[in-house]
């Protein structure tokens, strides 16, 4: 028996120790119900979000799916002549689908219509594209040849050399960043000029990833890991354990969470104010996904679909507290608590059988939450908040 009080204040570590600690239990996907599921093939790969539209790819047809997010419907289907194989990107007018043929196809996005397939492909599957700076961007072979493309003409008016091995680019703030999945490191490039700015350690075989609260994420394939790193001083901040490696996922960023996707565990949750896996689903579907407004629109690779799930109720299961297997009193929980360092701005949460007591806001420990909140010994659930994040709770309790 023992009690798990789980707190923020963890001390940062090298980027590339990720710390196995604090894993909460996996969930099964199926308590997450879809707001909506489009079939759109035999594989469905690859989301991207523009103002008024969802596009996701797919094998079997190979095309590109358009979905109006208003109602959840598919509008439009266009077809492309090859996998779309290497992810989405959005800019000028148009959609980006690199394919696997080694080409580049451009879909308008106002009147869904295939416009024009450049000569100009990714270097290999699970490659990325991206757009900023007037440009739309590309690595196009494995020794680490970053195109700089014209988005009206196809043609690379750039050519910017960076460590072979290096596919997946993301667009930020002025800033390329390309992570490099046959190594363990990000580069950063100044998108105006081209210069390499320097790189940066992350996990093992980096390979996609997102921005967000000031940050670069990195999802890394070798051990199934995220990197932090600060976007404007290219520091490692930390690296998180999520056991979830292999081939395939993705990553994006909303409501001060990182999602991660992978086959087999669909969906993760990264808290950006504590860095810690907050929750995590198991069971089918999963590969990529995209955060925008209050969805979160998850593809599941081999069923072919895609599911629009509800953001708020993603985050209310997320923060649903594990519950105690007996009774906690009054006692036990004082012998818990006294265990925890004070932290500022806690918040305990008391709960019987899934009905909310309410919660007392507190300055200091969790001790003085107990004070200031009577505890009737039935069974109730317990959970340490921090600023509106729930980081952690108390499994159980050794008896006095």
């Amino acid at each position: 028996m023992r009690a798990l009080i789980l707190l923020s204040m963890a001390a940062t570590t090298f980027a590339w120790a990720a710390e196995p600690r604090s894993m909460p239990p996996r969930r099964p996907i199926e308590e997450l119900v879809p707001v909506a599921t489009l079939r759109l093939g035999k594989t469905a790969d690859w989301v991207v979000i523009t103002a008024d539209a969802v596009w996701v790819g797919s094998t079997g047809p190979n095309a590109v799916h358009r979905i109006d997010p208003r109602s959840n419907r598919l509008v439009a289907t266009v077809s492309v002549p090859g996998e779309p194989c290497a992810g989405l990107a959005a800019g000028f007018g148009s959609l980006w689908v690199p394919l696997c043929s080694h080409r580049l196809a451009k879909v308008s996005l106002s009147s869904n219509r295939l416009t024009a397939v450049f000569p100009v492909g990714p270097a290999a599957k699970e490659s990325g594209i991206t757009t900023g700076a007037g440009s739309v961007w590309m690595v196009t072979d494995a020794q680490g040849s970053l195109a700089r493309i014209d988005p009206h003409t196809g043609v690379i008016r750039q050519t910017i050399s960076v460590p072979a091995g290096s596919y997946n680019p993301l667009f930020s703030g002025g800033t390329l960043w390309l992570t490099r999945a046959e190594g363990a490191e990000i580069t950063s490039i100044d998108a105006a000029t081209g210069s390499v700015l320097g790189t940066t350690a992350t996990g093992p075989k980096p390979r996609f990833l997102t921005a967000g609260d000031g940050s670069i994420w990195t999802l890394n394939q070798g051990d199934g890991s995220l990197t932090r790193i600060d976007a404007g001083s290219r520091r490692a901040l930390k690296t998180v354990a999520l056991a979830t490696p292999g081939h395939g996922g993705d990553i994006g960023f909303g409501a001060g969470m990182v999602w991660t996707t992978i086959a087999h565990v669909p969906l993760s949750g990264i808290s950006s104010a504590t860095n810690m896996l907050r929750c995590q689903w198991e069971g089918p579907g999963g590969d990529s996904l995209r955060v925008a407004d209050d969805a979160i629109w998850l593809t599941d690779y081999y069923g072919g679909t895609v599911s629009r799930l509800k953001l708020q109720d993603v985050l209310a299961h997320c923060a649903v507290p594990v519950r105690t297997s007996r009774p906690i009193t009054s006692q036990r929980l004082a012998h818990a608590v006294n265990r925890a360092p004070a932290v500022a701005d806690h918040r305990y949460v008391g709960g019987v059988d899934g009905e909310s007591l309410g919660a007392t806001r507190c300055d200091q420990s969790l001790v003085r939450c107990r004070q200031q909140h009577t505890l009737a010994p039935e069974r109730h659930e317990i959970a340490a908040e921090t600023h509106g994040i729930i980081v952690g709770h108390l499994e159980d309790a050794d008896p006095l």
